[in-house]
């Protein structure tokens, strides 16, 4: 089971399923049944999610927002947890409001609705399957190497040769820093991603990493019926990925010792 931390270090955990859109004889990529999926998605999220927003990108011609959020429905206005919609691309989004249970309960009737709410449920044809989490610690470079803070805090040894400074006008210190990395997983088949960058976060640095699971193309599983245990699994990853990661002095801190 999930460890919960008092004070943990999330940004925002990210369910996005993306599925096909048709060519047009103007080669366009659009969806032909997103107004009427758009409309019957509301009736189904507005008990849970009664609050509509409109992004300003909805009243951009449909063949130029394929697969970009149009719509949210939010808890409470200004509030989390949300849901998104747009032409092939749907969305369950949280915050500060996050336990990996009640995330759960709400992916699970989400993706269900979508689908009793497609005007075709045939066509619905799933091309991506991803779980993001967002999570960001204080950091400041002027204070420290980003190189020793992600080697001591987070376990990742990255360095550049001395030699690359020594000599030189340039300071050994990065201003900026990112790094990638992408690894074949085989439950749930897919891709996980793990990405660390400098960055902001409420008006202050800090480093940011993703950590990302997602399926596509051929490792995608059976929708809708095997997507419990496509999500429980993804979710293993990422929550062991993450407790390995901060094991230390992080987790002490965002257990709140």
């Amino acid at each position: 089971m999930s460890k919960e931390l008092k004070n943990k270090p999330l940004v925002e955990a990210i369910l996005e399923v993306r599925w096909k859109l048709q060519g047009t004889p103007q080669g366009h990529q659009i969806d032909p049944h997103y107004k009427l999926l758009l409309a019957r998605v509301f009736d189904r999220m507005q008990n849970d999610y009664p609050e509509h927003e409109e992004l300003p990108n909805a009243s951009l011609p449909d063949e130029l927002v394929g697969h970009v959020v149009q719509h949210r429905f939010r808890v409470a206005a200004n509030s989390w947890p949300l849901v998104q919609i747009g032409p092939g691309i749907f969305t369950v989004n949280s915050t500060a409001d996050y336990t990996w249970g009640g995330f759960r309960d709400r992916v699970l009737p989400a993706v269900k609705r979508l689908y009793e709410a497609h005007p075709k449920a045939g066509d619905l044809k799933i091309t991506n399957l991803v779980l993001r989490y967002i999570d960001a610690v204080d950091y400041d470079h002027a204070e420290e190497n980003v190189f020793v803070f992600l080697r001591d805090k987070l376990r990742l040894n990255t360095s550049l040769p001395d030699s690359l400074f020594q000599d030189t006008p340039i300071q050994a210190t990065p201003v900026g820093f990112t790094w990638q990395g992408s690894f074949r997983c085989e439950n749930p088949k897919g891709v996980v991603t793990v990405r660390f960058a400098t960055g902001q976060r409420s008006n202050a640095p800090a480093v940011i990493w993703e950590t990302t699971v997602e399926s596509a193309g051929e490792d995608l599983p059976q929708m809708p019926a095997s997507f419990e245990t496509w999500i429980d699994a993804a979710h293993a990853i990422t929550d062991d990925w993450f407790f390995k990661m901060i094991e230390g002095e992080l987790e002490r801190r965002f257990s709140g010792e």
